[in-house]
């Protein structure tokens, strides 16, 4: 920065390219010293300016002092802002500008003060849409990190709740906060997530999923993913509490937690607000749930082509009728329904909510009687197709890798019967199995198998039982690479 006000003026005008949305407020203090204090439209509170910044530096009769002597006692003892702080270089004063502070130069110093100011408008607090709960808080993340680390804190008064903020994509240059508990999450793990946030090199970062390639141990798409993301605040500290690390995101109401375990998919906050026995039927369902929306058309394809033996004499000739009076071969077939269905799902889920839900009925009466009427698909492989779609909405979270699963199945056992599902599913498994993030595995407490952990999984105990052990998840690595 320059001594010159004026030159540092025009240098921040000059970064700013002259846009409109950069406000300057020139000040002439009573002791003829000229000051500015810029702004960013929109992103500052005008009251909490006027109050904690402009009305003391007008008001207040400035001593006969110049340059770095004044600025400094602008610093102590003349601004009432609780937030204060110091800027030494352009880029950071354009960085708290567009943040909501107001930054204040004052002529003949070469350092300026960020004030925070911050006023801009964000959504308010409201329940979470995409994990709604009958028992337990109505309040979900919004688009403020500000506000996102407050929820938090209300739940979780620890002193070892740790905030720590980073700035990630080098355009964008978006605020996120690590989020963990000191002493829960190792050290190790909170360096390497650090490490591989701030070795991202991404140009824009627009929502929280852009990250999770970033934060994978293996850094490619794949098929599952050892990063979880939530909008609710009660679910992030249950998870901070199992020694996981949360990253929020500014500008998404999404919550990332790493590691993230596959049997978590199956686990919702209801499941420890209701008692034990009710909680882990609703949990064995959901596991029902999850392989008839797998394997069930694939299953049934198989079992047409190749082993029609195993079905009843009557449900046989019931669906050698319906491919006999279709145009289709049943593969074909299978696939056409199961395209359809993601067709009729995306127009219900893009299109107003009243709209989405007329797309939905008139796709499942009308569309699907009219077909089976026509003679265009069979009754019994819109049945298994529509079973298996449906069982897909109970986990919601993997509902991406169990269409793209679903797919594959249908595939291999349209082709190789039930030994090419048999030899997929040891793939899967495989795969599954093999997976890891910061040396925690994806399928843990399965395998490696942990009887402490088990407890918590297909059924879940009582809360007595449950609260006898610490479930911090840092414990099921068994060895972590990162632990040097």
């Amino acid at each position: 920065m320059y001594n010159s006000l004026k030159e540092n003026i025009n240098e921040l005008k000059k970064l700013t390219s002259g846009s409109a949305d950069f406000t300057v407020r020139n000040i002439t203090l009573n002791n003829g010293t000229e000051c500015a204090i810029f702004t960013t439209e929109g992103m500052s509170d005008k009251e909490g300016l006027a109050i904690s910044a402009i009305n003391p530096i007008i008001q207040t009769k400035m001593p006969d002092k110049k340059g770095k002597e004044l600025f400094d006692y602008i610093y102590y003892s003349v601004l009432s802002a609780s937030e204060i702080v110091l800027v030494k270089t352009f880029d950071k004063a354009l960085d708290f500008s567009m943040s909501g502070f107001a930054v204040l130069a004052v002529d003949g110093c070469d350092l300026m003060l960020a004030i925070g100011v911050q006023g801009y408008k964000f959504r308010s607090v409201s329940e979470p849409e995409s994990e709604l709960v009958q028992r337990g808080s109505r309040e979900g993340f919004t688009e403020s990190m500000r506000v996102n680390m407050t929820l938090i804190r209300r739940r979780m008064k620890n002193p070892s709740l740790v905030y720590e903020t980073i700035t990630v994509g080098k355009t964008s240059k978006t605020h996120l906060a690590m989020v963990y508990i000191k002493g829960t999450a190792t050290d190790s793990s909170v360096n390497e997530v650090k490490k591989r946030l701030k070795a991202c090199d991404i140009e824009t970062v627009l929502g929280a999923g852009y990250l999770v390639p970033y934060l994978e141990d293996s850094g490619k798409n794949e098929i599952f993913t050892g990063v979880g993301i939530t909008e609710r605040p009660d679910t992030l500290c249950g998870k901070l509490m199992e020694g996981r690390i949360g990253i929020i995101v500014d500008g998404t109401p999404s919550v990332l937690i790493i590691p993230h375990l596959f049997v978590e998919n199956f686990q919702s906050i209801d499941d420890y607000s209701n008692r034990p026995y009710f909680a882990s039927i609703i949990r064995i369902i959901k596991y029902i749930a999850y392989l008839t929306a797998v394997f069930v058309p694939g299953l049934y394809l198989a079992l047409v082509i190749y082993h029609p033996e195993y079905f009843p004499d009557v449900l046989l000739r019931n669906i050698q009728d319906s491919l006999e009076h279709t145009p289709l071969p049943l593969m074909l077939e299978v696939f056409l329904i199961d395209f359809m269905y993601e067709i009729m799902r995306e127009a219900g889920l893009r299109l107003p909510k009243v709209l989405g839900h007329a797309v939905s009925i008139v796709g499942a009466l009308v569309i699907g009687d009219c077909a089976i009427q026509a003679g265009i698909i069979g009754a019994p492989t819109l049945m298994a197709v529509a079973v298996a779609a449906l069982s897909s909405y109970v986990i919601p979270d993997l509902y991406p890798q169990i269409t793209i699963l679903r797919l594959s199945f249908i595939a291999v056992g349209g082709v190789l019967g039930v030994w090419g599902i048999v030899m997929l599913s040891c793939v899967v498994m495989v795969y599954m199995a093999s997976k890891s993030t910061l040396g925690v595995v994806f399928i843990s407490p399965i395998a490696p198998f942990s009887k402490e952990y088990m407890r918590d999984v297909f059924v879940r105990l009582g809360w007595k039982k449950l609260s006898k052990y610490n479930m911090n998840v840092q414990n099921l690595k068994g060895g972590s690479p990162y632990e040097k």
